[in-house]
């Protein structure tokens, strides 16, 4: 069982917004896959099902962001999610919008949901598929940034963004971190 989890903020007025790209990229996968994320539980809402022929719980925590550990602790735990099996989708303002890479373990680097996560599990290794959204201008607020929605020119392009981390995902999904890896880290748009 491999269990997705897309980061966001519940609520219309962030449905839009950087910070709820996760929510959006999960939301594709689980739509690809014929699931329905209906099932209310482990403070989200969650589906299940199978993506890419692997047995799967797609969860969007419904904490906000900087709780999202109290959502994802008990899935992970009540489910039987063996280490390795986590995967977590992310807002990334140190990489340009359409930037996307995927990572195994590390550190929060600063990003609330995954400090949340990172404290509500300890020392539990897990995937990460980073989703650029940017930097605000010099100077300019982050939080400001990832609360605002996306400009009319990543518009164009969002969707196409969006199915390419899809397609990043299932690659992870199915043949593991280096190899996604090896395949998506090397690029540097959803058109190539």
């Amino acid at each position: 069982m491999k269990l997705i989890v897309g980061l966001g903020n519940p609520g219309t007025q962030y449905a839009e917004t950087r910070h709820n790209i996760g929510f959006m990229v999960a939301g594709h996968l689980a739509s690809r896959s014929g699931i329905a994320l209906k099932r209310k539980g482990y403070q989200g809402c969650y589906g299940v099902g199978r993506v890419a022929g692997e047995e799967a719980t797609i969860l969007l925590p419904q904490t906000y962001m900087n709780r999202s550990g109290a959502s994802v602790a008990p899935a992970y735990q009540s489910l039987g999610i063996a280490p390795g099996d986590l995967i977590v989708i992310h807002d990334e303002i140190d990489l340009i919008f359409g930037c996307l890479r995927i990572k195994f373990g590390g550190g929060h680097g600063g990003h609330n949901g995954l400090r949340s996560i990172s404290a509500a599990l300890g020392e539990v290794e897990y995937s990460r598929l980073r989703m650029g959204v940017g930097r605000p201008p010099a100077g300019g607020d982050v939080s400001g940034h990832v609360l605002s929605r996306f400009k009319a020119a990543e518009r164009v392009d969002l969707a196409a963004y969006i199915e390419t981390a899809t397609e990043a995902l299932e690659l992870l999904i199915t043949r593991g971190p280096q190899v996604a890896m090896n395949t998506y880290n090397t690029r540097n748009s959803p058109t190539t």
